[in-house]
């Protein structure tokens, strides 16, 4: 099947759609369906031999994982699979498909700010939220938040997917023949080295049970009109991507520039590491002592931004396949998400732990935040400027900025933000 070209800024990042003329208007449902019984999750497939990796591998709980290969716009790269984090598994902990069910219907924000809203929880960035933030800035220190390509010398098809290369190039001439410094730029808006804030139609589930990942593909052996007809985005708002983008919840439609209260959570200092191993998962009890420790806690309107110490650790190894391998926050942390109102969550990776350890849901942080609690997600955030400055005065909170791109039906904008302290 011949697959629909978009363009990068656009819908990068999202699932591939599939050829032909889409158009429908998406319509809001009011309640969220009642969840069907889950399915039993399919076996996963047989691990493919071990062959000669031509990038870094990694250790991970003493083995030593597989690695996969995959063509791209780069070339065939081989990409290195990580198992598991052993405490995923623990039987007092594990999340299952089950219990994220159940979540969907106790946990949803459908409908909260009324049957058409499209802004989710950043509705809590309220004028008040925003007065209250500037009362944080004290000294006058300012950090930047946001990784771009290039401040960290990107490594293409590690730090980068596949599907956009990410590229710079400058332009020294105009159009007349003028010699001009000019530059040009293209990436995919959900690069790995990119900042970037996820729109509420980058995730869907199943109309009959939201919190539920789709196991059918735009492309797959079902077709696009299966997808679209048996697929929903928060809200209730029915599931539709086209060559025109997202035909609701687009980044243009969850408010363009926002102020309010940022607080750091610094895992590695908290647990006096330089960071956080790959797969490391972070659980409610860490958050909480973590609390505790730096006497702050994010609350209703807030942006969390949780510091695992990817950025250290890069800096000191090189990149590695963060996406398949990263610590993050565990999937139990989904009904504490929840109670504390947050407006949106950052982390200095996917914010999902990798792997997840949930059967049948790779990233439920991502399907439970933003399918059904409508809470955008800031992934790739660039914390270790902030944090340098939050352990100097001992103050991790502070008044975080940002203004979104434009993008028409797009599916998440670059995240360019300021804490301001």
């Amino acid at each position: 099947m011949k697959r629909l070209i978009v363009p990068a800024l656009l819908l990068a990042g999202m699932a591939g759609l599939a050829s032909g003329g889409l158009s429908a208007q998406a319509r809001p449902q009011t309640q969220a369906p009642a969840p069907a019984p889950a399915p039993a999750p399919a076996a996963a497939a047989a691990a493919p031999a071990n062959k000669a990796a031509n990038g870094k591998r990694i250790a991970v709980q003493g083995e030593v994982s597989r690695s996969s290969f995959q063509n791209g716009p780069v070339g065939r790269i081989v990409r290195t699979e990580f198992a598991a984090h052993p405490a995923t598994q623990d039987p007092t902990r594990l999340v299952t498909s089950a219990n994220l069910t159940a979540w969907g219907k106790e946990l949803s924000n459908w409908s909260k700010w009324g049957a058409t809203d499209q802004k989710g929880t950043l509705n809590l960035i309220t004028a008040q939220k925003t007065i209250e933030a500037a009362a944080l800035v004290r000294d006058g220190r300012v950090a930047t938040l946001a990784s771009f390509l290039g401040t960290h010398k990107f490594k293409q098809a590690v730090d980068t997917w596949t599907d956009v290369p990410a590229r710079w190039w400058p332009i020294n001439f105009s159009a007349e023949g003028q010699v001009s410094a000019n530059d040009a730029i293209a990436f995919g808006v959900h690069d790995g080295i990119v900042t970037h804030m996820t729109a509420l139609c980058h995730y869907w589930g199943l109309r009959a049970d939201p919190s539920r990942v789709p196991e059918y593909g735009p492309w797959g052996a079902t077709g696009p009109n299966y997808a679209h007809q048996n697929s929903v985005f928060y809200n209730g708002y029915n599931f539709w991507v086209d060559e025109n983008g997202c035909a609701a919840l687009g980044i243009d439609r969850m408010g363009l520039a926002y102020t309010t209260r940022g607080v750091l959570y610094d895992m590695p200092l908290l647990k006096q590491v330089d960071w956080l191993d790959p797969t490391t998962p972070i659980f409610v009890e860490d958050l909480e002592e973590w609390e505790r420790f730096a006497n702050v806690k994010a609350g209703q309107g807030d942006v969390m931004i949780v510091r695992t110490g990817r950025y250290a650790q890069r800096a000191k190894e090189g990149p590695w396949y963060f996406d398949r391998g990263g610590a993050g926050l565990h999937a139990s942390v989904v009904p504490w998400l929840k109670a504390r109102n947050l407006a949106a969550l950052a982390g200095d990776g996917l914010n999902d732990v990798q792997p997840s350890g949930v059967a049948g849901s790779p990233r439920p942080i991502h399907q439970m935040s933003i399918v059904i609690l409508g809470m955008p997600l800031i992934n790739n955030a660039y914390p270790e400027d902030a944090a340098k400055i939050a352990q100097e005065l001992k103050r991790w909170e502070f008044q975080v900025s940002w203004k979104n791109f434009d993008i028409p039906n797009g599916s998440g904008s670059p995240w360019n933000a300021v804490a301001v302290f």
